[in-house]
C-alpha cells in the first residue's frame, strides 16, 4: 500500500508517498491542472509494484470535490476528503512545536491516511446529475442570502433618511418588485410625497389584490410628516438607494431563472420523486437535500450515518455522573437549514409529523429542539425510502408510533 498527503493550494500540491510504515518514499510539488495529474501517476506508477492495482493507493487531501479529486477517483485511487480543522488536530499530534509549512502538511496527511483512514470518509463520486443539482442549487441558494443582505443594507439606509418608505412599503415588503420599482422612481421623501395615487396604483398593477386601498394607504404614509435629513445628505443615502435597488432587482430576476433551471436539473434525477414524496419538501428544497447529500451508492452504511452527517443527530457528553445531550455545533449549514424548513413545513400538511411535534411539545421540548427532533426522523425516513426505492407512506414512516401509542 502507498499512503499519499496532498495539501493542495490554488496553483500547486504539494504532495508525499509513504509505505506502511510510515517511511517517506518520495516529496514533489506538482501544478494544479492536467501536469499535475500526470506527474502524480508517474511518481506513483514508479513506485507500484508492475502488478500492482491503483486501489492500492490512498489519497488523503482535505478536500472533497473539484476536478483534481474526480481525477484521483477515476484513476481509482482510494480518496479521503478530511475536514481541515481534523487536520490541524492531527497536525498538532505529529508536530508540537506548532512549525508549519505545506511539505510538513502533506507529510501529515500522509501519516493520517496510513494511522487513521478507519476513521474517515471515503470520497464517493456522486452521479453527474447529482453534481450538477448542487452546483445550481448552491447558487440558487447564495444568490436568495445575497438578496437577503442587500436588503438590510437597504433597510438600514431608509431607517436613517426615510423612514417613511419602511412604513408605507411594509405590507409589501422591501424585496418585492413593485416595492423596488416605487423606490426607483422617488428614493426621496420629497419624491415619494409627491407620488400621485395613479402612479402607486400603476406601479401595483396585477400584482395585488384591493389594489385601490393599497394605493391610498402607501400614499397616506408617504405624505406624512417625519423628520428628515439636511438635503445634500438626502441626495446621498438616495444615491445609495437607487444602486441597490438596481442589485435588488438583477438578483431577484436571476433567483427566478435560477430556480427554474433546479427544478428542471432535479426532475431529470433519478431519485426525484422520492424525494419530492417526502413530507415538508419541494422541488427546491429536495433538491437541496439531494445536492448536500450526495446520491454515491454506499457513501451512509445506515440511517444514523446519514443523520450524523446531517447534524440532526444529537451528541452525548458524559464525565462522572454529569451527562448532558447538546445538539451539534458543527454541521453542513446548507443542508441542516434545508432540513429545518423541511420540518417547519411537514407539521403543517401531514399527520403524523404534526402528532410527534406535539408531543415533543407536551414534554416541554423548545420549538427549535422539537423541529430538530423530528428533522432527525425525517433523515431516517428519507434514508429508508432511498433504500428500499420506494415513495414516503405516513402509514409505514409512523406505524410504530401508532403501535407505542396503542401500547401505551
Amino acid at each position: 500500500m502507498l499512503f499519499v498527503g496532498d495539501d493542495w493550494a490554488e496553483d500547486h500540491h504539494d504532495v508525499e508517498v509513504q509505505d506502511g510504515s510510515g517511511r517517506a518514499l518520495r516529496k514533489a510539488r506538482l501544478p494544479e491542472g492536467v501536469a499535475g495529474v500526470s506527474g502524480l501517476h508517474e511518481l506513483l506508477a514508479a513506485l507500484l509494484p508492475d502488478d500492482g492495482d491503483p486501489s492500492q493507493v490512498v489519497v488523503c487531501i482535505e478536500t472533497d470535490r473539484g476536478p483534481w479529486v474526480r481525477a484521483l477517483i477515476a484513476a481509482g485511487y482510494q480518496v479521503y476528503g478530511v475536514n481541515p480543522k481534523v487536520a490541524a488536530r492531527h497536525r498538532e499530534i505529529v508536530s508540537v512545536s506548532g512549525a508549519k509549512s505545506d511539505k510538513a502538511d502533506a507529510s501529515s496527511l500522509a501519516d493520517m491516511a496510513r494511522t487513521r483512514r478507519h476513521q474517515l470518509r471515503q470520497v464517493a463520486a456522486d452521479s453527474g446529475i447529482a453534481e450538477a443539482v448542487k452546483v445550481l442549487a448552491r447558487a440558487h441558494q447564495t444568490l436568495i442570502w445575497e438578496r437577503t443582505r442587500h436588503m438590510l443594507r437597504l433597510r438600514a439606509a431608509l431607517r436613517e433618511y426615510f423612514p417613511a418608505a419602511l412604513m408605507a412599503y411594509k405590507d409589501l415588503g422591501l424585496t418585492a418588485a413593485d416595492t423596488l420599482e416605487l423606490l426607483a422612481a422617488a428614493p426621496t421623501p420629497q419624491a415619494a410625497a409627491e407620488l400621485g395615487p395613479q402612479a402607486i396604483t400603476a406601479a401595483l398593477t396585477g400584482r395585488r389584490r384591493d389594489i385601490t386601498a393599497k394605493a391610498k394607504a402607501i400614499h397616506d404614509a408617504l405624505s406624512t410628516p417625519h423628520l428628515d435629513q439636511s438635503p445634500i445628505i438626502t441626495a446621498a443615502y438616495a444615491a445609495t438607494t437607487r444602486a441597490t435597488v438596481a442589485v435588488l432587482q438583477t438578483l431577484t430576476s436571476e433567483i427566478k431563472a435560477m430556480e427554474e433551471q433546479v427544478e428542471a436539473y432535479f426532475g431529470r434525477h433519478p431519485d426525484a420523486e422520492i424525494y419530492l414524496s417526502q413530507p415538508g419538501l419541494g422541488p427546491i428544497l429536495s433538491a437541496r437535500v439531494l445536492a448536500e447529500f450526495g446520491d454515491a451508492d454506499g457513501r451512509y452504511a445506515d440511517a444514523k450515518s446519514r443523520k450524523n452527517y446531517a447534524g440532526t443527530s444529537p451528541i452525548t457528553r458524559q464525565s462522572g455522573k454529569s451527562k448532558t445531550v447538546h445538539a451539534r455545533f458543527v454541521h453542513n449549514d446548507r443542508l441542516l437549514d434545508a432540513l429545518h424548513m423541511q420540518a417547519s413545513c411537514a407539521i403543517l400538511h401531514d399527520t403524523g409529523c404534526r402528532a410527534y411535534y406535539d408531543e415533543l411539545r407536551t414534554r416541554g421540548t423548545s420549538h427549535n429542539a422539537a423541529l430538530r427532533q423530528l428533522g432527525n426522523r425525517l433523515v431516517g425516513i428519507l434514508h429508508g425510502c432511498l433504500k428500499t426505492s420506494t415513495p414516503y407512506n405516513p402509514a409505514t414512516a409512523w406505524a410504530h408510533r401508532v403501535h407505542h401509542n396503542t401500547a401505551a
